[in-house]
């Protein structure tokens, strides 16, 4: 082997120099100075340098973050100093009551009637992300242990794993122009989560492939971390906050650390990610303040934060407060309104959905919930209600967050009768059409196999109304089981038959909402190919699947004549949905279906011929859409957008170019005026591209 001379071991140096400080600019400092493109190819030099002179690589490289070699277990670490909870408040009243025994567990004023020393009622507020503590070990300035939190006293070493994660630095400080040398030893606490936009990316994949659902972003990102292969780890899109420095604050370090205010600066110095939304309050008052802004924020916000931690901010008054039990005297955690409640779960019922999936639900006993009385709750699915036993006639805790639908967490075994309960079981026939039900080995789902299920029916021709679908104005949930009900619609090409006179008869129906009805279902005629394919509501054919298929065939009658090897052999396909594209198209029924569609004037090929012509007018620019627009819908406008090159995103961020906002705007304005993003209205939209096509 070919000794490396000094300049390629310079070089490696400077390349991992170089790295570290891009990838601070990047995490922390949210402020880029130079292309993906060029930080790639800067790292994969280092990796090319790294494979052909091994005896150079080091623990801090950058080539880590791809993960090591499976464990076969996690050894357990003892935390230097224990990793403590925080007592809990959940009202105004309560903060200042943790605040009255603060003060009296602090010294008196030097003379009496003197006020009270400013550091008494000086506070920070943090939010309270919901995912994985962990602490991390620097010796020398360089990471030599990560460990989750565990009990408190003992966690696990998952360093290989943490490594995976770009938010955590592997060396510190990051900045070469930092004013901070590395301590000797420094250890830093935080918190690992998963962002909700990358968590709903995530299952959007996992749900085009036909695979089963993570629950909520905080259990995705604890056990992401404590897989025993770290390429797992690495797979997903993992990120971290600091909030605190352990074992002795101001060992090693050149600035000596008074508060927790400076404690966070200097979290950043290093290299670390700190919370953007921390805060530096005068006085209780201010502090409570300023949790409850971020309660009215964080439905807004890209993490899951069930609360905002407030702490004394002088280090010395922390040291003096001390613990209590298993609780720093010196910080609480303010949390909103409750978002569970406990309750009797009075019997179990089942959902059939538009594919046959048979889905079990909670018929409860009406509880308040965050300002809303909640009657049902999901169960998921058999599996979730065996793996939490849970039974008809338990007491259960429910759960409701945001726009999400409540859930039954689980049971509160104690409160179960002595003689116990039964145990549910999923029925045997679809408790609409009585057919028997068949599960899938592969799947945690049952399914009703019968076509011709009113349940599916209407569930299909909701979806196929829908958005991302066809679109169809005013075709809800309540018009499909009308005319489901009604028997004027057997399949979803029925819809485009429907005459004012079907409608007129129906329920809330007079002449202008026939008409606008009927306008609604013509105008979807021309929806692109793509849409068209999701709407037919084939098993595990999501959005992104649809526009898989509509690159790859001229037509719906093109795809429909693939084989299932055909199928297989396209990109991003997998055998399940290859196989279920087959099935849809080997029943009669189905062919029938997609041959009166096309009879009705249904588009059914790639290309709209009454699609405006594309420009590259928005080329480069970034949207997010809110609200309700004049006269598109949001997929309408989503589409007109793209028609000119321009991405729409779900999320409004530094980097959102333009939000186009209508009437009825929530979080995302609010979001847009704090980081200044302009605000269009429809008409500043076709404007804009007028404007940029003409320019």
């Amino acid at each position: 082997m070919t000794e490396p001379s000094s300049d390629i071991a310079a070089h490696i140096a400077e390349l991992r120099r170089v790295i570290g400080y891009h990838g601070y600019r990047y995490q922390v400092l949210d402020d880029p100075v130079i292309s993906d493109a060029a930080y790639d190819t800067m790292v994969r030099e280092l990796m090319e340098l790294e494979q052909a002179y091994p005896e150079l690589k080091t623990a801090d490289s950058p080539t880590n973050r791809v993960g090591g070699a499976p464990l076969e277990r996690f050894e357990k670490v003892i935390h230097p100093t224990p990793m403590l909870s925080l007592d809990n408040a959940f009202s105004p009243a309560e903060v200042l009551a943790w605040y009255e025994r603060v003060t009296r567990l602090l010294p008196a004023p030097a003379a009496p009637g003197e006020a009270m020393q400013t550091d008494h009622t000086d506070f920070v507020v943090e939010p309270k992300i919901d995912g994985l503590s962990i602490s991390l070990l620097y010796q020398d300035g360089v990471l030599v242990r990560g460990a989750t939190r565990g009990d408190g006293y003992t966690g696990e070493d998952v360093t290989s794993n943490l490594r995976t994660i770009p938010a955590i630095p592997l060396h510190v400080p990051l900045d070469p122009q930092a004013p901070l040398a590395a301590p000797p030893l420094l250890e830093v606490r935080g918190e690992i989560f998963l962002p909700i936009d990358a968590f709903n990316t995530l299952n959007a994949q996992r749900q085009a492939q036909g695979e089963k659902l993570y629950a909520n972003p905080r259990n995705t990102a604890a056990g992401a971390v404590r897989q025993l292969d770290p390429a797992i780890t690495a797979s997903r899109p993992l990120t971290f906050i600091a909030y605190y420095i352990g074992v002795t604050p101001n060992q090693g370090l050149s600035i000596p650390l008074r508060s927790q205010w400076e404690v966070l600066q200097t979290l950043r110095t290093l290299g670390f990610p700190t919370n953007a939304t921390n805060r530096l309050c005068s006085t209780i008052e201010e502090a409570i303040q300023a949790a409850q802004e971020f309660f009215r924020l964080r439905q807004s916000l890209n993490y899951q934060a069930d609360g905002a931690v407030i702490k004394v901010n002088s280090l010395a008054l922390q040291q003096e407060l001390g613990i209590v039990g298993r609780a720093p005297r010196w910080a609480i955690a303010y949390k909103p309104p409750s978002e569970e409640a406990v309750t009797r779960l009075e019997r179990i019922a089942v959902n059939v959905g538009r594919t046959g999936v048979l889905t079990p639900f909670a018929i409860l006993e009406p509880v308040r919930i965050s300002g809303v009385t909640v009657t049902n709750a999901t169960l998921h699915n058999e599996d979730y209600i065996r793996d939490k036993d849970i039974r008809a006639g338990d007491w259960v805790v429910v759960k409701r967050a945001g726009e999400v639908i409540p859930q039954v967490l689980g049971p509160i075994i104690e409160r179960r009768p002595p003689e116990g309960l039964p145990e549910w079981h999923m029925p045997t026939h679809c408790p609409v059409c009585g057919e028997p039900v068949e599960r899938d080995p592969a799947e945690a789902a049952t399914y009703c196999v019968n076509d011709q299920c009113p349940a599916q029916l209407v569930r299909l021709v909701e979806h196929f109304a829908g958005r991302g679908a066809m679109d169809v104005e005013g075709l809800g949930e309540k018009l499909a089981a009308q005319l489901v009900g009604t028997g004027l619609v057997h399949n979803v090409a029925d819809i485009y038959r429907l005459t004012k006179e079907d409608l007129l008869p129906l329920e809330g129906f007079a002449e202008k909402k026939a008409v606008a009805c009927l306008a609604g279902i013509e105008v979807s005629k021309t929806r692109p190919l793509a849409r068209l394919i999701y709407a037919l509501g084939i098993r595990h054919v999501g959005s992104t699947i649809a526009e898989l298929l509509a690159s790859q065939f001229v037509s719906l009658e093109a795809l429909m004549a693939a084989s299932e090897v055909d199928l297989q052999h396209i990109g991003g396909l997998g055998p399940k949905i290859a196989h279920s594209i087959a099935a849809y198209a080997s029943r009669e029924a189905n062919r029938e279906v997609i041959a009166a569609l096309k009879a009705a004037g249904v588009l059914s090929s790639a290309v709209s011929p009454v699609q405006p012509a594309a420009s590259n007018a928005l080329d480069g620019l970034s949207f997010v859409i809110t609200g309700t627009l004049p006269t598109l819908s949001r997929q309408a406008a989503t589409d007109l957008i793209k028609s000119h090159g321009g991405r729409v995103g779900d999320a409004v961020s530094k980097k959102t170019d333009y939000l186009l906002a209508g009437e009825q705007a929530g979080s995302k304005l609010d979001k847009a005026h704090r980081l200044g993003v302009p605000i269009l209205d429809e008409a500043d939209l076709r404007a804009l591209i007028q404007q940029r096509s003409a320019g």
